[in-house]
């Protein structure tokens, strides 16, 4: 398993969303990206992070940043999860648990089979500015600090 440091091109991940087929890191060329690595919507942690990156949407699009988010779990209950909680940006479901794990260096539940939590900023050319892996149900990355970070880096040039 290789960890996604700063610099590194993220890998092409093809994602199954409500509106159709997502490829990363393409669709987020040009933004900030931010890619949230999820276990599953019976995750209070996971359905936390994702809705306060919901309420971030107006602070992250003056940014610039893009959110895509993603887990194994099937069509019916990311739809659901979606429609209950007003979620704006898409969520890939049905996620090859083993094959992120192996592109991205996310932790891996064998059994039963998902992912860590794992988070991902790129640059607005798909080059990882921040990796945050957790081996388990807490750390991760938080709106606050992501806009900061993405204030931050655009200062600088």
């Amino acid at each position: 398993m290789t960890l996604l440091k700063p610099g590194d091109g993220f890998p092409a991940l093809t994602l199954t969303t409500a509106a159709g087929e997502l490829a990363l890191p393409e669709a987020l060329t040009g933004d900030f990206g931010i890619v949230l690595v999820n276990r599953g919507v019976w995750c209070p942690y996971c359905a936390s992070q994702l809705r306060s990156f919901q309420r971030a949407q107006p602070k992250l699009a003056e940014a610039g940043a893009k959110v895509v988010a993603l887990w194994v779990d099937d069509e019916a209950t990311t739809k659901d999860f979606i429609d209950k909680n007003n979620i704006q940006f898409p969520i890939g479901y049905g996620a090859d648990a083993v094959a992120v794990a192996a592109a991205t260096g996310a932790f891996v539940n064998l059994d039963p089979t998902y992912l860590q939590s794992t988070g991902f900023v790129l640059d607005p050319n798909g080059k990882v500015l921040v990796s945050v892996y957790s081996s388990g149900a807490i750390g991760r990355l938080v709106p606050d600090d992501v806009i900061g970070m993405i204030q931050y880096v655009r200062s600088q040039h």
